[in-house]
C-alpha cells in the first residue's frame, strides 16, 4: 500500500503507487472504472467526453457514471475499496469548453485534476474550490518550477520514453532536479510499463508510476482493434519522435504512421504557433489514425483486461522489491 504521509488525502493507499496516464480517445469511463477498481488512479481526457453543439454536456454524464458506479462497488466491497479517479484538462488557451468543464468537475467534486499544456492559477483555485488535488506534467525543471509557482500541489515529470505529448530528458535528471526543491506529490511517466520499472521510479525519488501505454491493449479501452495488436507486437524501436501531428513533440506507432502512407524516419517538423484545441478535441489537427505509444510496449505480450495488467505489475512490482530487499540485506 502507498500511505507515505507527505501525500494528500486521495493518492493515499493505493494498491500499488501507480496513476493511469490519461489516453486520448481511448480512456472511456469504462476504462477509468476498471483501473479504480484494480486499486490505481484512472483517468480520462475533459475533451475525450464529445458531444456535437447544443447537446447537453457528455462530461457531465461521464462523471455522474463513474461516481455512481465506483460508491456501489465500494459499497460491496468495503474492505478493498476503489482507487479514486482523475480528470485531464487540456489549459491551452485554444481550449474553448476549459471553463465549462472546470465548472462540472468542480460541481462534481473530482478529487485528481491532472493539467496539460500551460499552467494557469485559475485552474488550480478551481480545483481546491472542490478539494481537488492538482498534478501538472512537466518536461523539465523550469516548467515544473512554473507550475507550483501558479498553485499546482503536485507534478507529473513527462520524461523520454513516454507515449503522446513526452519530453527529452532522462528521467534520472529529471526527477533528481525536482527533487532538489520539491518534496510535494510526484508521478513519473516514461516507459513504465512493468513492477520492476515502477519501483525504479520510487528509487528515483516519485512517488507514483504514471502509466499509458499498456492500457490500450486492454479490452476496455476505446481502440481500434489494430491499435491494441500494434500494442502488443511493438517493441521501442517501434516508436517515433515527432511534432507533426499535434505541434507538440511526442511519441507514435512507426506502423501507424507508415500506414498513413508517410515515411516514419523523414517527417517533417509541425509549426507549434498551429496548435488549436478549439475543436473539442485533446489534438489539433484529426490525425485518427496516428496513434500514440511508449517506448516501454515491448513488456505487454497479450490484449486482456486491465486487471491482468495490474495484477501483473502488481506481482512485479512486489518480487523486484523483495529481491532488492534481500540483495541489499546481503551487503
Amino acid at each position: 500500500m502507498n500511505t507515505d504521509s507527505h501525500l494528500p488525502e486521495a493518492l493515499r493507499g493505493l494498491r500499488i503507487p501507480m496513476i493511469a496516464a490519461p489516453l486520448f480517445i481511448i480512456s472511456v469511463p469504462e476504462l477509468v472504472i476498471a483501473q479504480c477498481k484494480a486499486g490505481i488512479v484512472g483517468s480520462f481526457p475533459a475533451l475525450n467526453a464529445r458531444e456535437d453543439e447544443g447537446d447537453p454536456p457528455l462530461l457531465d454524464a461521464w462523471l455522474t457514471h463513474i461516481s455512481e458506479e465506483l460508491d456501489r462497488y465500494n459499497q460491496a466491497n468495503p474492505d478493498t475499496p476503489a482507487a479514486p479517479f482523475a480528470i485531464n484538462q487540456i489549459v491551452h488557451r485554444s481550449n474553448t469548453r476549459l471553463d465549462r468543464d472546470l465548472e462540472i468537475c468542480a460541481r462534481h467534486k473530482v478529487p485528481i485534476w491532472i493539467t496539460s499544456l500551460g499552467a494557469r492559477v485559475e485552474v488550480n483555485e478551481a480545483a481546491h474550490s472542490c478539494g481537488g488535488v492538482v498534478l501538472h506534467d512537466v518536461i523539465n525543471n523550469t516548467f515544473a518550477r512554473k507550475a507550483i509557482a501558479k498553485g499546482a500541489d503536485g507534478l507529473v515529470a513527462v520524461a523520454a520514453g513516454a507515449g503522446g505529448h513526452a519530453g527529452q530528458q532522462s528521467p534520472f535528471a529529471l526527477i533528481a532536479e525536482i527533487r532538489d526543491w520539491f518534496a510535494g506529490p510526484l508521478a513519473l511517466s516514461g516507459a513504465i510499463a512493468t513492477g520492476e520499472a515502477l519501483l525504479a521510479a520510487r528509487a528515483l525519488g516519485a512517488d507514483f508510476g504514471y502509466v499509458g501505454s499498456p492500457f490500450i491493449s486492454t479490452d476496455e479501452a476505446n481502440a481500434q482493434a489494430d491499435y491494441k495488436q500494434m500494442i502488443v507486437d511493438g517493441g521501442a524501436e517501434d516508436i517515433v519522435y515527432s511534432s507533426l501531428f499535434t505541434g507538440v513533440w511526442g511519441n507514435y506507432l512507426r506502423g501507424s504512421v507508415a500506414n498513413a502512407g508517410m515515411d516514419p524516419d523523414n517527417l517533417p517538423q509541425a509549426d507549434s504557433s498551429a496548435m488549436n484545441f478549439s475543436s473539442g478535441s485533446s489534438k489539433p489537427k484529426a490525425w485518427k489514425t496516428i496513434w500514440g505509444s511508449g517506448q516501454g510496449i515491448g513488456a505487454v505480450r497479450s490484449r486482456g483486461p486491465v486487471r491482468a495488467i495490474v495484477d501483473r505489475m502488481a506481482d512485479e512490482y512486489a518480487a523486484a522489491g523483495a529481491r532488492m530487499a534481500k540483495d541489499w540485506g546481503a551487503v
